[in-house]
């Protein structure tokens, strides 16, 4: 279990001094999102690896168009040297190989994960426009996705255990909205505990308003951090935490 951190603040220099705030951990992952990117564009991502070059860039993108169009969008993302970003599963199985194939002349190419359903949807919502419930096109999606190579998919904890049991153990699970120590909601549906997390296989929490607006965000990170080592340590690495 990796921990990752999401810079959702609504200005380049907030965002950065959280980073900064954390430069001493090694082992984080930042997540830079649609607004961030936007706004902030390259020279945003050239920064963090500033702050800290250990820092592993997930660009958090959710690409969702033709076929050929994503692919561009994946060679370009490529480019920009991220260790991680996402595709939306319901593009299609042809679109994510399409990328997937176009990323093979790259010999070091990033990691992709499909979003198989948004952690901001109830059961209501999502089977008004899916005509499914979330737990069976959540497993269906992640099918798709592994079978066109994709490297594992963004879902809630509530259905990580259920994909890596229709895919593989090895394949990734990103899961946003985690509240490591039951905090508040805000506008996320389906939220867990880290301990809840670790307990479904999740090998990446998203963990960002717990952190950003903790009066001691490296303090926050740190407490975070030894959780997850002694989850780890408890579970014995019988399932990967």
């Amino acid at each position: 279990m990796e921990l990752c951190i999401a810079l959702d603040l609504p200005s380049a220099a907030e965002n950065l001094r959280l980073a900064e705030s954390l430069a001493r951990f090694d082992d984080l992952w930042m997540k830079v999102g649609f607004r961030t990117y936007i706004r902030d564009g390259r020279d945003f991502l050239d920064t963090l690896r500033q702050i800290n070059p250990h820092f592993r860039i997930f660009l958090d993108l959710k690409l969702y168009d033709i076929p050929n169009t994503m692919a561009d969008a994946a060679e370009e993302i490529a480019r920009l040297e991220v260790e991680m970003f996402n595709i939306h599963a319901s593009a299609g199985e042809r679109a994510m190989r399409t990328v997937m194939a176009r990323l093979e002349r790259f010999p070091e190419r990033p990691k992709v994960l499909a979003v198989t359903a948004l952690t901001s949807f109830d059961e209501e919502e999502f089977s008004r426009i899916y005509g499914a419930g979330i737990d069976e096109k959540a497993a269906q999606f992640a099918r798709m996705a592994h079978e066109a190579g994709l490297d594992g998919v963004v879902c809630s904890a509530f259905e990580s255990r259920a994909i890596k049991e229709a895919t593989s153990e090895g394949f990734l699970t990103l899961s946003p909205g985690i509240r490591p120590f039951g905090e508040e909601a805000g506008d996320q549906r389906r939220v867990a505990t880290l301990e809840l997390a670790a307990r479904e296989g999740v090998d990446f929490p998203v963990v960002g308003r717990p952190v950003y607006r903790d009066p001691d965000p490296a303090a926050k990170v740190e407490r975070i951090l030894v959780q997850i080592r002694e989850l780890r340590a408890s579970d014995g690495g019988s399932s990967g935490i």
